[in-house]
């Protein structure tokens, strides 16, 4: 009877282990997430440290990426091209944004392929999530709002829900 105890312990605390979500050990936030680069220029590192080699430099205020792992001031970051490394922490910002990825994306006025088309963003466009829903995203960028669904941009989870 026992043993049946214990295996069933351990059969339920390896399911709540299965299903809880990881968090950085420094922010105690969700890995992996998205950010954005908060300046126009920022190195990715080797390593979590100045005397790590820049490998990489990042020149495009607003760039979503995708923190991977947490150490000190620095976090592991990879972009949609799947280019990584570590940044200072100071250089990214918790505001969400998505790059366009195909080579048009139209904006509705509402959240349903029937509504009418507001914008056209194209391939490249770095827009600011206002909101998502399951399947569809309220962007903005250059003065235009509308909603697309998911899967023409590079920052959101598919079902992942903002406000």
């Amino acid at each position: 009877m026992i043993r049946l105890a214990i295996l069933v312990s351990a059969l339920f605390l390896s399911a709540a282990a299965a299903g809880a979500q990881e968090v950085g050990a420094v922010t105690n936030l969700p890995l992996p997430r998205y950010v954005s680069l908060k300046t126009s220029e920022g190195n990715l590192r080797r390593g979590p440290s100045l005397s790590h080699r820049i490998d990489w430099v990042l020149t495009r205020r607003n760039m979503p990426l995708r923190v991977t792992a947490e150490y000190g001031h620095w976090r592991r970051v990879i972009d949609r091209d799947g280019v990584g490394g570590w940044v200072h922490y100071s250089l990214l910002s918790g505001v969400r944004t998505v790059i366009v990825e195909a080579d048009e994306l139209s904006l509705l006025g509402r959240p349903d392929a029937a509504a009418p088309e507001v914008a056209r963003f194209e391939r490249g466009v770095v827009a600011r999530i206002d909101e998502c829903l399951p399947d569809w995203c309220r962007l903005s960028a250059g003065g235009y709002r509308g909603w697309a669904p998911k899967g023409a941009y590079w920052g959101v989870e598919p079902g992942e829900v903002l406000d």
